[in-house]
């Protein structure tokens, strides 16, 4: 026991020396590695690559339109036809539209006609236009309708003197109305027992055959025409404007017809076309 004893204590020394020399070793080598790479020179900079431009254009490359692939060719289908069921009706064309002739005037109304001498005559000369429509038969819509405007001269027997067509929208209906002209059965005399003539536009539409007059307000007096008191040609002598008939005023104290006697009522029709009337000609003011 006492010589491990003293063999342990010999090899103590010698590896404490060893474990120094490796240490002192170990730090001259790193010594000398940092010294070296102090010394060492430092790396010279990298110079920048100058920038280049390429400025020659590139060849222009023609493109082709893609190629056009007809369409198939269209096989036609035959068509199935159906055939017609008995109790399926066949389709029909749009029925035009119709309006049948209005009724002549009667004797009693030839009667009034024949002695109302107001407003040149206004009664005889609206039947002689009813008479004329009810003998143009049924108007149809389309190429068989329209308006014609006639001038007429009645001879005072009340036979056609003279008839004129001043102006009409269609050629057929111009025709038909002179062909029921020339067939008029005879009238009566006219009621002032001279010639008379006046304009009538007769309407052979299918919406309207034409607009009975109010007869209540013809004792009222005509309005006075306007005549422009200083108006001169140049060449006459000039005079100073003198109050006469024409430029008269009318006194508002002056006894004014309220009714007239010899009008006698206006129908239903007469009252409701004359409000339409009215209503088409002053209505668009209070717009």
């Amino acid at each position: 026991m006492s010589r491990i004893n003293a063999t342990s204590h010999d090899f103590m020394p010698a590896i404490r020396i060893r474990l120094a020399l490796a240490l002192a070793l170990s730090l001259g080598v790193h010594a000398g590695v940092a010294l070296w790479a102090a010394r060492l020179p430092p790396p010279p900079p990298v110079a920048p690559e100058p920038l280049r431009a390429n400025l020659t254009l590139a060849p222009v490359q023609e493109v082709k339109p893609p190629p056009v692939i007809p369409p198939p060719p269209k096989t036609e289908r035959k068509k199935r036809v159906r055939a017609p069921d008995a109790t399926t009706p066949p389709a029909s064309e749009k029925t035009p539209a119709t309006m049948a002739a209005p009724p002549a005037p009667t004797a009693e109304e030839w009667q009034l006609a024949s002695t109302y001498t107001l407003k040149n005559s206004k009664r005889y000369r609206y039947n002689w236009g009813q008479q004329v429509r009810s003998m143009m038969g049924t108007a149809v819509e389309g190429e068989r309708e329209g308006l014609v405007r006639v001038r007429v001269e009645i001879a005072p027997a009340g036979t056609l003197a003279k008839v004129e067509v001043l102006w009409s929208t269609s050629e057929l209906v111009e025709k038909l109305a002179l062909q029921a002209i020339r067939a008029m059965p005879p009238l009566p005399p006219t009621p002032t027992g001279k010639p008379l003539i006046f304009e009538k536009t007769i309407a052979f539409q299918t919406f309207e055959t034409g607009w009975p007059p109010i007869y209540k307000n013809d004792c009222l007096p005509d309005p006075p025409s306007f005549k422009n008191p200083f108006a001169w040609n140049a060449a006459s002598p000039q005079r100073a404007p003198q109050a006469g008939p024409d430029n008269a005023v009318p006194s508002s104290r002056a006894a004014v017809p309220t009714e007239c006697p010899d009008a006698g009522p206006d129908s239903i029709e007469a009252e409701e076309k004359d409000m339409e009337r009215q209503f088409k000609e002053w209505g668009s003011l209070g717009e």
